[in-house]
């Protein structure tokens, strides 16, 4: 395990993973503080998250650092990411209560309720591209319903992974409340199977969703994927080209390219298409790089590692060998470095690789649709349902087409983003399950049916 500086590729610290006699107890050390912690009142557990809330914010700098260092994301970036990291753990803290009260339920019975109870240790299977987001959005929910928390964090933000758990002990969390595991992947399915762990939620590839669905599925416990993602931005005809041509450049650069959520396939009604893509390409080609810890006025940094580059070049190399065309260069400028400037792809039919994959990285592929019908169509012929958008000048027209669209989320003149209030997750091979909201507290519960009646004469 190592932090690996993506700019300059210098290996800045090693980490070993920990034994097995390590793992065990910090398995032991989490159930024994499930016991604990699953009876403190929801005023305890507010008090700790919002400590937790304002030590993010408190420290934005530092954390930040440590995210740009690791997987390079530019530094105001980072400091976005800590930002939100503090607004959902102070969402959590002041909604917990209000998502997990009784729920009364008219039936024939003198009282009849839902009762909303944790289940337990949850292991977390995290990912590299928002080292710190996609922690806290699992983490502040599920501590607050009284759960406790497992982080098997990815192999390259070990120093995120650990200063997440430091976040929690200085705001005064119990040890056992939050830790994070510092282990190889073949680790992971052992713990899954362990009988203390009641439930495993994973952010990352299609692949590892399914291994690690499976695994928990053998084991009858409680899962939560959210996966992959091919998000389309469709633009009708009559949207402002300019204007959203810029927005389309910013929706694929979100962290460098290297989001679930980020625009990846741009569905252009015919009559606009050839304005909008010259917009397009003259807005990517504007965006700046440079080093993530020292220029915050970047638009984008290099790729997380430069296996993930070099895998994104022969994605590109395959797809115009299957006839796709490059319309816009850009790419991979040293096959040694993570470096990787944006490139649009045209031409694109079924069948070719850029047609059934995730391109993770920032290469957009453009499409041509006959009229709107035509291109919710194309956006519906994917594997993948995470998000979407659709720009358009006639609200009332973007609603109803928004509701044809097959995904978690869609955004109507809008980038797609994710908010504590609002639940996060996708459909298809995008995963299954929700996160944030007062549906993302719910996930990792005992939703139990209580019913009262009178006693017996």
């Amino acid at each position: 395990m190592q932090t690996l500086n993506p700019y300059t590729n210098k290996v800045e610290k090693t980490f070993e993973p920990a034994t097995a006699q390590e793992i065990e107890a910090m398995l032991q050390n989490a159930a024994s503080t499930f016991e604990t912690w699953r009876a403190t009142s929801f005023e305890e557990r507010s008090a700790l998250m919002q400590k937790a809330g304002d030590e993010l914010a408190g420290n934005t700098e530092h954390y930040a650092r440590i995210i740009s260092l690791e997987m390079g994301k530019p530094l105001k970036q980072s400091k976005g990411e800590i930002q939100k990291c503090a607004k959902v753990c102070h969402y959590y803290a002041h909604h917990a209560q209000e998502f997990l009260k009784d729920e009364l339920i008219p039936t024939g019975a003198l009282r009849s309720f839902i009762s909303f109870e944790p289940l337990g240790p949850v292991l977390a299977v995290m990912p590299w591209n928002f080292p710190f987001w996609q922690v806290f959005r699992f983490a502040a929910p599920a501590l607050m319903a009284g759960n406790v928390g497992l982080l098997k964090h990815a192999s390259n933000v070990p120093l995120c992974s650990l200063a997440i758990q430091e976040v929690f002990q200085k705001a005064g969390f119990p040890l056992g409340c939050f830790q994070s595991l510092l282990i190889d992947s073949k680790d992971v399915e052992q713990i899954i199977k362990d009988e203390r762990v009641k439930a495993v939620t994973l952010t990352g590839s299609e692949a590892a969703g399914a291994k690690v669905a499976s695994v928990a599925g053998q084991e009858i416990k409680k899962t939560v994927l959210e996966l992959g993602g091919s998000d389309a931005f469709i633009v009708l005809a009559d949207a402002d080209v300019e204007s959203v041509a810029q927005k389309a450049a910013q929706a694929r650069l979100i962290n460098s390219g290297q989001s679930c959520i980020a625009a990846k396939r741009f569905i252009l009604e015919e009559p606009i298409a050839e304005a909008f893509l010259a917009s397009f390409s003259q807005n990517l080609q504007k965006l700046r790089t440079g080093n993530p810890l020292e220029d915050e006025d970047i638009d984008y940094g290099p790729l997380a590692r430069v296996d993930l580059a070099q895998e994104l070049t022969e994605q590109v190399k395959r797809s115009v060998k299957a006839g796709a065309k490059l319309y816009l260069k850009g790419g991979q400028p040293d096959h040694d470095k993570a470096l990787f400037h944006p490139a649009i792809l045209t031409e694109i039919k079924p069948g070719n690789p850029a047609y059934e994959e995730e391109f993770f990285g920032p290469v957009a592929l453009v499409f041509v649709a006959k009229d709107a019908e035509d291109a919710v169509r194309i956006a519906n012929d994917s594997p993948f349902g995470l998000g979407g958008s659709i720009w358009t000048n006639d609200i009332q027209r973007g609603q109803e087409l928004a509701r044809k669209v097959e995904a978690g989320a869609v955004f109507v003149n809008a980038i797609v983003a994710s908010d504590p209030a609002l639940p996060f997750g996708g459909v298809k091979k995008s995963g299954y399950g929700r996160e944030l909201s007062y549906l993302g507290i719910r996930e990792f519960l005992n939703q139990k049916t209580i019913w009262v009646s009178e006693p017996q004469a």
